[in-house]
Order: C-alpha cells, then sequence, then structure tokens
C-alpha cells in the first residue's frame, strides 16, 4: 500500500469519525441517543413514589375504613409508618375508632418532601431508565418537530421496602415497575436544546387500589 493510499485511507476514517461525533454531539438530530437521553432526563426529575398525589403526616382515618387503612398498614410493616388507635367523638354521645397513622425513623429517612407544599411529601422508589427505543414516528431535527416514541423502561437499585410484598400488594405499580422491562411511550418536541418530553402517559404512578376497587388518594 503506498503512502498516497494510507493517507486517504487515514483522511477518510478521521472524516468518518469526525462526523459521528457531530452527529452524537447534535441534541437535535432524530435519533435513538437523543431520544433516550431526553425520556431518561425527564425520568431523573420525575422520580416512581407510592403514593399519586404527596401526602401529609401524621394522617388519621377512620380504622374500618379498608380502603384507606390498607396502604398505610403495608407502610407499617416495612417499618415506614408508626401506628396508633384512639377513639373520637364525632356525636355528643357517639364515637369511633379511628387510626394515626405518622412517619418513623426510619420513614422519615426515606421520606421525599414535597417542595412545593411544606409539610407533604412521599416515598419514592427509584426512577425508570430507558433500556430501548423500539419505534418513532418520523419527524426531522427541526426545532418545533415532534415525535411520537415506543420504548422500554426498567428499574435498578430499588429499596426492600419497595420489593416487599406487603408493597407490592398495596400499591401494584410498584410490583409492575419492578417485575421486568416495561411498554411505554411518550412525545417529544425538538427545542432549541434539543429534544425534550412533552407527554408521557407513563409519567405517573397508576393510583393505589384497595382490595374493594377504590382508589386511594
Amino acid at each position: 500500500m503506498n503512502s498516497r493510499t494510507l493517507t486517504s485511507l487515514r483522511t477518510a476514517a478521521l472524516c468518518g469519525a469526525t462526523l459521528a461525533i457531530a452527529i452524537g454531539c447534535n441534541k437535535k438530530a432524530d435519533n435513538s441517543i437523543n431520544y433516550t437521553s431526553a425520556i431518561n432526563t425527564y425520568y431523573s426529575a420525575h422520580p416512581s413514589c407510592l403514593f399519586s398525589q404527596s401526602q401529609q403526616f401524621p394522617t388519621q382515618v377512620t380504622t374500618s375504613d379498608t380502603s384507606k387503612t390498607a396502604p398505610f398498614d403495608a407502610l407499617v410493616d416495612q417499618g415506614l409508618l408508626a401506628r396508633t388507635t384512639a377513639e373520637k367523638k364525632v356525636l355528643i354521645i357517639a364515637s369511633k375508632q379511628v387510626t394515626n397513622y405518622d412517619l418513623s425513623d426510619k420513614g422519615r429517612s426515606s421520606w421525599t418532601a414535597d417542595t412545593t407544599q411544606p409539610g407533604f411529601g412521599n416515598f419514592c422508589y427509584g426512577q425508570r431508565k430507558v433500556s430501548t427505543i423500539d419505534s418513532s414516528s418520523p419527524t426531522t431535527s427541526d426545532v418545533g418537530a415532534t415525535t411520537q416514541i415506543a420504548y422500554h423502561y426498567t428499574f435498578s437499585d430499588a429499596p426492600t421496602w419497595a420489593s416487599a410484598a406487603e408493597t407490592k400488594t398495596a400499591f401494584p405499580q410498584v410490583a409492575t415497575d419492578l417485575s421486568g422491562p416495561q411498554a411505554a411511550t411518550a412525545t417529544l418536541t425538538n427545542t432549541a436544546n434539543g429534544w425534550q418530553v412533552t407527554s408521557t402517559p407513563d409519567a405517573k404512578a397508576a393510583p393505589v387500589k384497595a382490595a374493594d376497587g377504590k382508589i386511594v388518594e
């Protein structure tokens, strides 16, 4: 191989590498790398938590209302909440049994405060991470372009309390998330700073349902 041919091959290889780097660094390019980055960035700011809405502790519920007590009792079993019972007067001559729940020492260390609502928070058990981009709708690299992404996500390093059978029974979304790769979809929009998630149907955990089918807020 003469020196001129060798030089040409080196130049072609360098140009190819430069092009690959340019494509990889272009956050507005319509490719799986940028889609994955956009969805993972969204998930990093939106951890998966047990309750669909932030909770405030201590809280008190009627002991006989199992649709409300069951999720809290599961967290008592995991040492995240402390439970006490009491009598509460509802009329001058009547009363009802109530159950009080508050954060335990272990629960406080696992508690994620809601910065928008002082005194409220949630128990978060990790964040999703894209494992594969399965498909995307036709789009361009132009600012303002949108695309529908179908993908799979996984979970890792979930705390022990989240993996417990009691928690999975009380919070079905946890059982789903931790069972293996899950399918999901998201809408991405191209911005001046690259692709960003603008709509993701699976962003929030599914509402907690008790055995009677009622949704626990």
